[in-house]
């Protein structure tokens, strides 16, 4: 879907490795003070008399990572009395933690599309029978839906190098099934059963190879970044195109134009890039917000369609019996 476009712009706005914040000397004088004094030399552990709250050492806040936090807010107030606008630090705003959390408002509604995601399936489980066309696909697009909602909520609780990459990879996996879910739904009656098997096996083997690739070394956001916009703008354009086509034999596909349409509209505030509100609610908070109502969209759709499909299986079937009989 357009989802994909979203996070380009969520992945080519996070590549900076360094910002002003963090460049800046009042942040760099900081960060050694506050090093020398309270930090072993690795950072990791409290030299000084420092008593860290229970919260903080279950989410791995470090020395390191306690400095680093509080000279971030130093030099903000440095910059503000200076009347110079609020800095980044290592390609991010910066966020009052809750709890430990470092992003409060991003994990609240990653949650919150997780949510949505289970109760959808649940109401799709009570309208679509159980031996309709395409309701395990449906099921198994959910899955895969919430483990990336769950690593996103991760990733924004507590960003580490693994956290990253589960989060990319599992958002990338969100791409790619919703691509094959489109792939099995267009082509459903034109590729034989043996071709559907080997499609399904050449996305699984796909999808362990990109993820393979990421963890080695150095993350390609580049890479990541094209492959995303690739298959998403592939996906996005045949939904499209199947919908307008199916428009007057199946009227409920509007609501499949309209996800598409309303993804992408929503993909405007990634593009605002501007410090958060009361530092909790950014832009790429807000767009995680806005995407939980359109799940409400897709899975409405999944469950006229798969109503569709098995009374339209039914009737063939009854074409069929009568025609033998005759």
């Amino acid at each position: 879907m357009l989802k994909i476009i979203t996070y380009l712009v969520i992945v080519s706005v996070g590549v900076a490795f360094a910002s002003i914040g963090d460049r800046s000397p009042v942040y760099q004088r900081c960060l050694d003070r506050c090093q020398i004094l309270n930090c072993s030399e690795d950072g990791t552990v409290f030299v000084s008399d420092h008593h860290q709250a229970v919260h903080l050492k279950t989410l791995a806040w470090s020395c390191l990572d306690e400095c680093k936090y509080n000279c971030m807010w130093k030099t903000v107030e440095s910059f503000h009395q200076r009347n110079w606008k609020t800095p980044q630090f290592h390609g991010k705003w910066p966020f009052i933690r809750l709890f430990g959390i470092q992003e409060p408002a991003s994990f609240a509604f990653s949650l919150l599309n997780l949510i949505v995601h289970l109760k959808m399936i649940k109401k799709f489980h009570r309208q679509v029978r159980s031996d309709s066309p395409l309701y395990w696909l449906w099921f198994g697009f959910c899955l895969i839906c919430c483990n990336a909602w769950f690593w996103s909520a991760i990733f924004h609780a507590r960003d580490f190098p693994l956290t990253e990459l589960l989060d990319y990879a599992c958002a990338f996996s969100i791409v790619l099934v919703n691509c094959y879910v489109m792939q099995i739904r267009i082509f459903r009656y034109v590729f034989p059963r043996f071709l559907h098997i080997i499609l399904t096996i050449f996305f699984l083997a796909f999808f362990v190879n990109h993820t393979a690739y990421l963890s080695m070394g150095r993350f390609d956001y580049e890479y990541n970044m094209q492959l995303n916009v690739l298959v998403g703008t592939i996906t996005a354009i045949s939904w499209f195109i199947w919908a307008v086509l199916k428009r007057n034999k199946q009227p409920y596909v509007w609501k499949c134009s309209v996800y598409v349409a309303m993804t992408g509209l929503v993909l405007m505030l990634e593009i605002i890039d501007q410090p958060p509100i009361f530092y909790v609610f950014d832009c790429h908070s807000l767009w995680h917000l806005a995407t939980a109502p359109l799940v409400v969209l897709i899975y409405s759709f999944a469950i006229d369609d798969c109503c569709y499909l098995r009374k339209t299986e039914i009737e063939a079937a009854a074409d069929k019996y009568r025609s033998k009989i005759r």
